[in-house]
C-alpha cells in the first residue's frame, strides 16, 4: 500500500528570495580508480547516504542538501561519468553502466551499504542499483524521477536528445530551466540560473546526448521490477514537475511495497535548489527512521 504524505507550502517568501549557496566544507578533489570524482562529508562511522545527481548536472547540485544531512550521516557525492570532473563513460552509457560506477565508488570508499538518493536520472540509477545489488541498499530516496511516459512525452524527450546530438547541451538548456524552476524563482534568482546553466553547458557535446538517451530510453528496464524492490523508499516530486509529475511518483511507489510519496506544492523539477527545506526536512526524517 502506498502511503502519501501531505506537504504545506509555507515557505513561499523564502523560496522567492535571493538564496545564498550553502556550500559545505570543501575537500580536495578525490578520484576513484575508474576516474570518478567524489566527495565524502561527515563521519564514516555514521550511516552512509549516497547522493546521485541528474543529467547535465554534477555533485555540486547537492550543496543545498548536504548541510542538512552531514551531522547524522556520512554523505558520498560523486559525478556521473561524462559529468563534472569525472572521466568519460568507459562504455556506451546505460543504467547498468552507471550502476557499476556506483558500486565502484562505494567499494572504493569502503561503504558496505547505503541509503541511495537519486535525483531525476539519478533516481533511475538508484532503482537499477537496488535491483542489481539489493544487499548494498539500505533505503531509496527517489526525487523527481520518471516512470513510463505517454507517447507524446516520449516523442518530446527523444526530440530533445536529437537536438542535443546535433547542437550540444546549449540547444536544450533554456527550455530545461523553464521546466526545472518556477517563473517567479527564475526571474528573482538570475545568479542561480547562471550557475545551473553553466553546469549544463560544461558537458561535452559528443558525450551529453549519449547520457540523455539513457534518461529517455532507460525507464522500461526499471519498471515493474521482478522481484520488486523491497527496501524502505521515499518518492518525491513537485506538483508542477510536468516531466516527472505526481502520477509518475505514485506509479513508482506502487511498484515498491510500503513506499511513501510526497508531492510538493508549487514546485517544479529542481525543488532541491529552489526550496531546499521542502526536500531536506522530509528526507532527513525518512533517513533517520529507516
Amino acid at each position: 500500500m502506498v502511503q502519501e504524505l501531505s506537504q504545506k507550502d509555507t515557505r513561499a517568501a523564502t523560496r522567492f528570495a535571493a538564496r545564498k549557496h550553502l556550500h559545505p566544507k570543501v575537500h580536495p578533489m578525490r578520484t576513484a580508480p575508474d576516474g570518478t570524482a567524489y566527495d565524502v562529508f561527515g563521519s564514516p562511522q555514521s550511516p552512509w547516504v549516497v547522493l546521485i545527481h541528474g543529467l547535465g548536472l554534477n555533485k555540486a547540485c547537492w550543496q543545498w542538501t548536504i548541510p542538512a544531512l552531514q551531522n547524522d550521516f556520512c554523505i558520498l557525492t560523486y559525478d556521473l561519468y561524462g559529468h563534472g570532473m569525472s572521466a568519460d563513460p568507459p562504455d556506451t552509457p546505460s543504467l547498468s553502466l552507471f550502476s557499476r560506477q556506483l558500486l565502484g565508488v562505494m567499494d572504493h570508499c569502503n561503504a558496505p551499504s547505503a541509503a541511495i538518493v537519486g535525483f531525476s536520472l539519478g533516481g533511475m540509477i538508484a532503482r537499477r542499483f537496488a535491483q542489481d545489488i539489493p544487499a548494498r541498499v539500505d533505503a531509496l530516496g527517489i526525487l523527481h524521477s520518471p516512470h513510463q511516459r505517454t507517447a507524446e512525452a516520449q516523442a518530446a524527450i527523444r526530440a530533445r536528445v536529437d537536438q542535443a546530438r546535433e547542437h550540444g547541451p546549449g540547444a536544450t538548456v533554456e527550455a530545461a530551466l523553464e521546466r526545472w524552476f518556477t517563473p517567479d524563482f527564475r526571474a528573482t534568482n538570475p545568479d542561480m540560473m547562471d550557475t545551473v546553466r553553466g553546469w549544463v553547458l560544461a558537458n561535452r557535446k559528443d558525450v551529453y546526448h549519449t547520457v540523455y538517451s539513457v534518461l529517455a530510453d532507460g525507464v522500461d528496464e526499471i519498471t515493474a521490477p521482478t522481484p520488486p524492490i523491497s527496501c524502505p523508499t521515499l518518492v518525491i516530486t513537485g506538483d508542477e514537475d510536468y516531466g516527472n509529475g505526481p502520477e509518475m511518483t505514485r506509479a513508482i511507489a506502487a511498484e515498491i511495497p510500503g513506499a511513501e510519496t510526497l508531492i510538493l506544492k508549487g514546485l517544479r523539477h529542481m525543488a532541491l535548489a529552489e526550496d531546499p527545506e521542502a526536500i531536506n526536512g522530509p528526507l532527513h526524517r525518512f533517513l533517520k527512521h529507516i
